[in-house]
């Protein structure tokens, strides 16, 4: 499996004053370690820019994206990225344009989403979107 992983589980993984125990940080940390392959998008990695301030941090972050394939959008990607929206916003599901196109590179690029982010699990009820979960995560390594 490949993960793509969201910004909301970098965060909790970068923070220094933020507990680890969560099932999604410690899936990021074993993925690292060699347990599955980690991409990432420059969405991802400007968001996380944007989110924590100083020049220290920022090097810090950019060093590790360095090590990972970063997923580009294509033409394609935006409009389908649009797609997804508008079918998960008729089913009352609300993504905001970064997520949707998130989503949309996930499911071209084959990718298993690992987020902390709700939203995400409500909009694979209705896309091909796969997000990592505990419980499929422990069935393939018993």
């Amino acid at each position: 499996m490949t993960l793509l992983v969201d910004t909301s589980v970098w965060s909790l993984a970068l923070r220094r004053d933020a507990p680890d125990d969560k099932p999604e940080v410690q899936a990021l940390v074993n993925a690292l370690s060699g347990s599955e392959l980690v991409v990432s998008t420059g969405l991802i990695l400007q968001e996380l820019l944007q989110g924590f301030t100083g020049p220290k941090a920022s090097a810090a972050i950019i060093e590790r994206f360095n090590a990972l394939a970063l997923v580009q959008p294509e033409r394609d990607d935006f409009i389908a990225a649009a797609e997804v929206r508008n079918k998960c916003r008729r089913k009352g599901v609300q993504m905001g344009t970064v997520a949707a196109l998130i989503a949309q590179l996930c499911i071209r690029h084959d990718l298993t989403l690992l987020t902390t982010d709700l939203d995400f699990r409500h909009a694979a009820k209705h896309c091909a979107l796969k997000v990592w979960s505990p419980l499929s995560s422990k069935k393939r390594n018993p």
